[in-house]
């Protein structure tokens, strides 16, 4: 049984002769809005997209030629709540067609709009909702829509064959989305597949939707939302120019609208336009994933301690008509609590940080002090530090090799210390916070920490080496280790944690100490010849830096090798 435009219907049936108009009182009437509205039919199984302005209602007509017919409507609202009836009229009785006279306009209209029928259904909110009926008397049947919150996108279906045309995918009789997992960053979602692509073997597919703010009760819901959210104007091409209307048209007033606030304060269509325009400016976090016929899902990439909304639709593929499962919520785990170790004043501490993490110390200075002195000695990769007296930040640096800041003392203040790690590894450092600086802990270094070799002066049993030095007068040890020939930058590489000192070191690997230091900057170069080799060897030579405290740091190794042939 077909739904048919009704108007044409009703002006003239079965072989009677369409009437004549007076135009001029058309367009009149169609100017007067108390006597004309727009009305459209609704076709038979097919689903229509419809846009309501706020408080300005919508009419939709379709005719049932036959009783006990069965009777869908379906309607979607996706923008805002809205208001919907559904009524029936008498189709009205043919006339005698004897005097031939056409009836005037307006009386034509009252038979269509003035007799409001028989109501049948009504509802208000923003739920997709239906109205069933497994049988239908024959008459004119009327859908009233009315959004009184804001202009809106709907959806409207309407049909007669209900049993065989199941356009929207049949819930399971649990229709609920679970949450079978939450992390601090991720929520596996979980529901039972919809019978529709089994049991009618149509493709069918799921869409899962993320938000901030709330679930959704429809996907055209949530593709009004994001079209909204994607409403921005489209950037010109290059050398084209802007006229007023573009800049006006999208919220922003143009050179002339300045002294017109007065004027569209009073102008309401207008005033809702801009308001439309600024509101679709606001980005809103909220992504919808297709993923296919599966029925589970992991989302990634949460913020923790955060709550987010979880909604499932299943879609059918060839209508491209949907059905949403009954959502659900769930707040993300809170992020680790870092545990925050004191500092004792004067006492080295090391600190061991996870690839990208970050570890709290806490200082407080037991004494009134005038000045506080970190003392750092990054082991491997640079790291950050920052340092809070009382919440303040007062200390924000990466830190490479050794490094000391001092900062201006506070009575009774408390300084968290925040270190985070590198990206490329694991982090290693010893760190030292004082309020008596005297000598510091770690020995001072040149800025070039790299051994130098001299080809030149290699022979089959000895290398020569040389390194740069400082004004302070320092304690270095030489040390060496065969390794294989196909040793690698890599591995030399993982022998660079500069904290591990000597007493690492194997005794017949050592070389030799000695004491060495220098006035002149210039020539603070010191050398040494490493003899009792083997020909045609790979070694690996490290050289150690000792302070006073018995802290130690070690120069970059060296990869060397003697010569086979002499």
């Amino acid at each position: 049984m077909r739904l048919f435009l009704p108007l044409l219907l009703l002006l003239g049936v079965g072989a009677q002769k369409l009437p004549t108009r007076d135009e001029g009182l058309f367009q009149m009437q169609v100017r007067d809005k108390a006597l004309f509205h727009d009305s459209s039919a609704i076709p038979d199984g097919a689903e229509i997209n419809g846009y309501l302005f706020r408080d300005t209602p919508k009419r939709y007509y379709f005719v049932v030629e036959e009783d006990n017919t069965p009777l869908s409507v379906t309607v979607t609202p996706c923008d805002a709540p809205l208001e919907w009836k559904l009524s029936l009229q008498e189709l009205p009785e043919e006339s005698s067609g004897g005097s031939g006279e056409p009836e005037p306009l307006d009386q034509q209209k009252l038979q269509v709009t003035v007799d409001e029928g028989t109501e049948l259904f009504s509802y208000k909110g923003n739920d997709v909702e239906s109205y069933v009926a497994a049988s239908s008397p024959s008459g004119l049947y009327q859908l009233e829509l009315l959004s009184t919150e804001k202009d809106s996108n709907f959806k409207v279906y309407a049909t007669t064959t209900p049993e065989s045309d199941q356009p929207y995918p049949e819930l399971p009789y649990d229709p609920r989305v679970d949450v079978t997992s939450l992390g601090r960053t991720t929520v596996t979602l979980a529901w039972k597949p919809t019978p529709t692509g089994a049991r009618l073997r149509q493709p069918v597919q799921y869409c899962v939707v993320i938000n901030k703010e709330h679930n959704f009760k429809s996907l055209c819901a949530v593709e009004a939302k994001i079209s909204a959210d994607d409403a921005f104007m489209a950037a010109p091409k290059p050398g084209r120019d802007f006229s007023p209307f573009d800049f006006a048209h999208f919220g922003f007033p143009s050179e002339n609208d300045f002294g017109k606030d007065r004027a569209l304060a009073g102008n309401k269509a207008l005033g809702n336009k801009v308001t439309r325009a600024y509101a679709a400016r606001q980005k809103a976090d909220i992504q919808k994933v297709c993923i296919g016929n599966k029925n589970i899902f992991t989302v990634s990439d949460l913020k923790p301690d955060t709550q987010y909304y979880f909604d499932v639709f299943a879609v059918n593929a060839a209508t491209n008509m949907s059905t949403a499962y009954v959502g659900t919520f769930a707040r993300t785990k809170e992020e680790a609590k870092q545990k925050t170790a004191e500092l004792k004043d004067g006492k080295v501490a090391d600190v061991f940080i996870k690839r990208k993490g970050s570890k709290f110390l806490r200082f407080a200075p037991v004494s009134s002090h005038q000045k506080v002195t970190f003392y750092i000695h990054s082991c491997l990769d640079s790291i950050q530090i920052q340092v809070r007296r009382d919440g303040k930040l007062v200390l924000s640096q990466n830190v490479e090799g050794v490094r000391q800041f001092q900062l201006r003392g506070k009575a009774k203040a408390k300084y968290l210390i925040r270190l985070r790690g590198s990206r490329k590894g694991a982090s290693m450092l010893k760190i030292l916070a004082t309020t008596r600086p005297n000598k510091q802990p770690f020995p001072s270094l040149p800025e070039d920490t790299r051994i130098k070799a001299f080809d030149k002066l290699r022979t089959c049993t000895s290398v020569t080496v040389a390194w740069l030095g400082t004004q302070d007068r320092n304690k270095f040890c030489v040390y060496r280790r065969q390794v294989e020939d196909s040793f690698s930058e890599e591995q030399r590489r993982r022998e660079q944690n500069q904290c591990a000192g000597p007493e690492t070191r194997k005794k017949s690997e050592k070389v030799l100490c000695k004491y060495f230091h220098s006035p002149n900057l210039q020539k603070a170069v010191t050398t040494e010849t490493i003899k009792g080799l083997e020909p045609g060897k790979s070694y690996l030579l490290d050289v150690y830096v000792v302070g006073h405290g018995g802290h130690s740091v070690k120069y970059q190794s060296k990869l060397v090798k003697t010569r086979k042939f002499c």
